[in-house]
């Protein structure tokens, strides 16, 4: 199995279009058995900034013990700034070194977009790796499908 078969992918923001406010269905992810994750922020055509929270505040990463309960940041695990108007088609990371203390649940802070003509396109994934024990299936990889050739 090579290294991309031996990781998770959890859709956490599915892509949609949003204009002034916060982007709907923002959810969370689990470590547990994990040792990193990526958080993948997957921009689109935009002429809003994205944020946490507001459109000036860098998107930033935080942690729960559990799901529903009160989340707090996990230290610089933050863009250096907002996904700008002029960021069309660009991906963004943070990754998260997971054999630190760390909590069990992780998500992205409110992501929210400013006022645009449009609005911002954005999807956020989180990619999970270096498992101590790796998937053996598409379901186990976060996947409808695998296709391998």
């Amino acid at each position: 199995m090579n290294e991309v078969q031996a990781m998770k992918t959890v859709i956490l923001l599915r892509p949609q279009l949003k204009n002034n406010g916060a982007f709907a269905n923002n959810t969370y992810v689990d470590f547990a058995g994990w040792n990193h994750a990526r958080f993948l922020f997957v921009v689109g055509d935009t002429d809003a900034a994205v944020g946490s929270g507001d459109d000036s505040t860098p998107p930033f990463i935080e942690q729960c013990d559990t799901t529903g309960g009160d989340y707090t940041p996990i230290t610089d695990a933050e863009l250096s700034a907002v996904i700008g108007t002029g960021d069309d088609n660009k991906l963004f990371a943070i990754d998260v070194d997971l054999t630190k203390s760390h909590k069990r649940y992780g998500r992205v802070n409110a992501p929210t977009a400013g006022t645009g003509s449009n609005g911002a396109n954005l999807a956020i994934l989180c990619q999970l790796s270096k498992g101590a024990i790796a998937p053996h299936d598409a379901a186990g990889m976060g996947l409808e499908e695998l296709v391998t050739v």
